[in-house]
């Protein structure tokens, strides 16, 4: 049945969050009929009313670190997952910060959220998850929740890596060589590198060494939403010779035996689903 990426949010960072510059929602990933969302932070919920998508389908939920741009809107994904906590189902993925809380952060999620699901799982670097059939490895990350990971899932049609915030080392990067799409996190532009994070001068060491077919910024900081990510992202291509894009809200992407790129419809009226009782 394929597999789908749907950005529901394409921006990151403090300033980004704060004002939704860009929604901040994370993405969805369809993959055998079955929904993942990884890092449903703000703006989640509002875009899945405009894409028309029942919360209800969605069957597990990741979430890589305990900051709110990644994890605001996880309790209602799980309310989502466990049809408003009335059926245990699903599987809840997330780091020692977001789980149990650890160093001053977190937890992120609700003792009473974290027994709705069927399935919860704190990851480690090195773990390999089974998730609904999708094997996802994760890997190192160096960032300000020292618990923060990035993952690599596998599509059935290569890899689709999803890097998470993090400084660059060139050890960082070589995980996920092999990749066949890398959704790198550039919050800032060239020139413009702040700590814990990477920016366009990181993501052309990053996409040279790793070599996917597609690279895709998001994550994006105000700072390079105003010097225009586009502009940056073809920065990295011309010196990479590797195809790469900044992503925009409720852009889709397929992988299949070619990557497909589109974006989801919209809707503005307010939306019932069947599902609701």
């Amino acid at each position: 049945m394929g597999f789908r990426i749907t950005f529901l949010g394409t921006g990151g960072g403090r300033h980004t969050t704060m004002y939704q510059t860009r929604c901040t929602g994370g993405f969805l990933i369809e993959h055998d009929g079955k929904f993942l969302h990884v890092d449903p932070g703000p703006g989640a919920l509002a875009q899945m009313q405009r894409i028309r998508y029942d919360l209800t389908r969605t069957d597990s939920v990741i979430v890589s670190h305990c900051h709110p741009d990644h994890y605001s809107d996880a309790e209602s994904v799980i309310e989502g997952i466990t049809r408003g906590g009335w059926v245990k189902r699903g599987s809840l993925y997330g780091s020692r910060t977001v789980m149990e809380g650890s160093g001053g952060l977190g937890p992120a999620l609700s003792r009473y959220h974290l027994t709705l699901p069927e399935r919860t799982r704190v990851f480690e670097p090195g773990d390999v998850l089974d998730v609904d059939g999708m094997r996802t490895e994760v890997c190192v990350a160096k960032h300000s929740d020292p618990t923060n990971v990035g993952f690599r899932f596998d599509t059935g049609n290569g890899t689709l890596s999803y890097v998470s915030d993090t400084e660059y080392s060139d050890e960082i990067a070589d995980q996920y060589r092999g990749s066949r799409v890398l959704l790198l996190p550039i919050t800032t532009p060239s020139g413009n590198r702040i700590r814990y994070h990477m920016c366009t001068d990181d993501a052309i060491s990053f996409v040279e060494r790793v070599r996917p077919e597609l690279a895709i910024f998001v994550h994006l900081g105000v700072v390079i939403l105003r010097k225009g990510p586009d502009a940056q992202a073809r920065m990295v291509e011309d010196a990479t010779g590797v195809r790469t894009m900044a992503a925009e809200d409720l852009m889709t992407l397929d992988i299949g035996d070619e990557l497909r790129l589109g974006k989801a419809e919209t809707h503005e009226e307010p939306w019932i689903p069947d599902s609701a009782p």
